[in-house]
């Protein structure tokens, strides 16, 4: 068996960050039929405290044997079925850092509790009826989100905004079967079964299914964000764009040629998109060792990014340098970023129109002034609507998993079509049908194997 499904026993796990320093409060979770005897063997209450669900208590958590002090503390009730995971639960509200709530966690796996495997707490929160997996899963989106539009998406997840339309799904699709294999069973005392009407039932779960498979490509970037990269030639602006753009100095500007020699990370969010801009040494031909090595990585960085933000000088106008660079980027998503349009006159702007190839975005800049950044983001997020992503519901947004489940039932109805056209005997018909109900099912758990769970639960961290 999985070890997601030995679930037995009293788990233990710290359930909050553990930072040398840093935080005030330090959380110690346990769960299950031995927690409140280890809470009441470790925390003592000054006074007469009452000892109820739902009630915070304060006192100190002591060594059971030596009574030696360990920290002074709160500690929370949470008696079944009324906690996260439907057992008795309770949290030791520890001074935060790491001895107090590392001392603490130790207490209670002595006093018979297991360190909790990674998301086993949300693994009983599902196998007890608490949750499904769409909203276990917008639980760890939620731990995870890099925006507020990726919160928005998770927390819709686990108010069940996607697991009612795959139910309602789910249930059309058995209401279709139990009319099918009624017609097997008893086929002479029911009229005959309309084909007609079930394909057309059939399609219009089948479009039910397309239309929440074109949230994936949203679902992706608001989870891992877009990855863009600044590339150019040397001093035509790259580290003051990513300066200009992030409000901060990451990077080192000066008038230098080459000053920057390794990849510069920023993390921006765009249109509530996380996005993480990488600002590349400039691209050239040149004899310096470390030079070489930092324009190989603008390369690497430029062939791995979501989005590439050729930037070209104004001043000097379209060069062979940055022709060869457009050269190996122009299969990239692309905007062209002609930056420093503060030193040229209106002429010149013409001439430079004139040399720049045609591309479908392109923005105009001057990073120095903070000019154009509201342009190139606009740029961004028509790219992303114009590209991967269609007017996806932003409070709707499928995962990788759940859209293979999707596919699946998708495949396996048009199978159900296919089946019918050929008319072939009912029977033949139930098969595939069945096939769509089941990946249905896995998505909100329904239908669900161990390696389901164990792909899904070891991406939590242990205390949750």
């Amino acid at each position: 068996m999985s070890e997601f499904f030995a679930t037995s026993g009293t788990i233990a796990a710290i359930a909050t960050a553990v930072v040398p320093q840093q935080g005030s409060v330090g959380i110690v979770r346990v769960s299950g039929d031995q927690a409140m005897s280890i809470a009441q063997t470790l925390f003592h209450t000054p006074g007469r405290q009452i000892w109820q669900t739902h009630r915070i208590l304060y006192g100190y958590i002591r060594h059971p044997q030596t009574q030696q002090l360990i920290d002074e503390a709160l500690l929370l009730i949470m008696k079944a079925p009324r906690s996260y995971t439907r057992e008795d639960v309770v949290e030791f509200h520890c001074h935060g850092g790491i001895m107090a709530v590392q001392q603490v966690l130790q207490l209670c796996l002595e006093s018979g509790a297991r360190l909790a495997q990674p998301g086993e707490f949300t693994l009983r929160a599902f196998l007890n009826g608490r949750l499904d997996l769409t909203q276990a899963e917008g639980i760890a989106d939620l731990v995870g989100a890099k925006s507020p539009q990726a919160a928005q998406s998770a927390l819709a997840g686990l108010q069940g905004k996607l697991a009612h339309p795959i139910r309602q799904l789910r249930a059309n699709c058995l209401d279709i079967l139990a009319e099918i294999e009624a017609r097997i069973d008893f086929e002479e005392d029911l009229t005959p079964l309309d084909d007609k009407a079930i394909v057309s039932e059939i399609k219009k779960i089948a479009a039910e299914i397309s239309q929440l498979l074109a949230t994936k490509d949203k679902g992706e970037l608001l989870r891992t964000g877009l990855k863009v990269a600044i590339v150019g030639r040397p001093n035509v602006g790259k580290s003051s764009l990513l300066n200009a753009w992030s409000r901060s100095d990451r990077a080192i500007v000066t008038d230098l040629p080459g000053t920057t020699r390794d990849v510069v990370e920023s993390q921006l969010v765009v249109g509530g998109i996380p996005v993480q801009v990488l600002d590349t040494a400039g691209i050239r031909e040149t004899t310096d060792q470390v030079e070489k090595i930092g324009v190989e990585r603008s390369r690497r960085a430029a062939n791995a990014a979501d989005l590439v933000l050729l930037t070209i000088d104004a001043s000097t106008a379209w060069t062979q340098g940055d022709e060869e660079i457009y050269e190996q980027v122009q299969h990239r998503p692309l905007i062209l970023v002609i930056n420093k349009i503060d030193l040229v006159e209106e002429n010149q702007r013409k001439t430079l129109q004139s040399q720049i190839p045609e591309v479908k975005f392109k923005i105009f800049t001057s990073a120095s002034q903070n000019q154009g950044i509201d342009a190139l983001e606009t740029a961004i997020l028509d790219i992303i609507q114009t590209g991967k992503v269609q007017a996806a519901d932003m409070d709707l947004a499928i995962n990788q998993r759940q859209a293979a489940a999707l596919t699946q039932a998708k495949i396996s109805l048009e199978q159900v079509q296919a089946t019918i056209e050929q008319q072939l005997p009912l029977d033949f018909w139930t098969i595939d049908l069945r096939g769509a109900i089941q990946a249905l099912g896995e998505i909100t758990g329904e239908e669900v194997t161990e390696s389901v769970l164990d792909r899904i639960f070891s991406k939590f961290c242990i205390g949750k």
